[in-house]
């Protein structure tokens, strides 16, 4: 974590070329399975709500997919030897089958399953490298959105200072309303994806 941290750092200084080598950054730590929330909260750190949730969305997206292209076509045996010992992911292979992009979008909201095993884990599947891609990055997205907007509140004494107290609460009011959608979604996705799999 701390490398990551130190990497955040040299990508603030780099200026204009700084987003483009986010996005490389976070697809890398996407492919070698290394947990990407710090670069999500750093998104919003270093580039704000807005700026930094399309660049997060886009950069998981992008790591997502380099990984789904890595166990689907060049890591296969490895990754099937793993997954074989998880029995929640060989009832949402069945899912799969049955319902596609659907399922896929339901796990990504839903907590249940890691990240980068799904990455992974969704190559050996039938869902189609398309249907995969945006059923990731819409069902990331909620999730992008809060953590995005979480490391966003690291500027918030900067700001605070030029704006004053009801920047402040506009912020804080902005968090919890994000948080409380969040929790909804994923709530909502749980049951869904429960339905859909037993």
């Amino acid at each position: 974590m701390e490398m990551l941290r130190g990497a955040l750092d040299w990508v603030e200084q780099l200026g204009a070329l700084g987003p483009i080598l986010f996005i490389l950054l976070y697809i890398v730590v996407c492919v070698l399975a290394i947990p990407a929330s710090v670069l999500t909260l750093g998104a919003g750190a270093m580039f704000g709500v807005l700026k930094g949730t399309i660049l997060a969305s886009v950069a998981s997206t992008l790591g997502a997919t380099a990984a789904f292209v890595v166990g689907r076509y060049f890591a296969r045996g490895r990754v099937a030897r793993f997954i074989d010992k998880d029995e929640r992911f060989k009832a949402v292979d069945e899912a799969v089958a049955r319902e596609g992009w659907k399922i896929v979008v339901l796990t990504r909201l839903s907590p249940v399953f890691p990240f980068n095993l799904q990455n992974y884990a969704y190559g050996l599947t039938r869902v189609s490298l398309h249907n995969y891609v945006a059923a990731s990055w819409i069902g990331m997205l909620p999730g992008t959105v809060l953590f995005v907007y979480l490391g966003s509140l690291a500027r918030l004494g900067v700001e605070t200072e030029q704006a004053g107290p009801a920047w402040t609460a506009i912020k804080l009011v902005g968090l919890l309303a994000t948080i409380a959608v969040t929790i909804l979604v994923t709530r909502i996705a749980r049951r869904a994806l429960e339905k859909k799999v037993l």
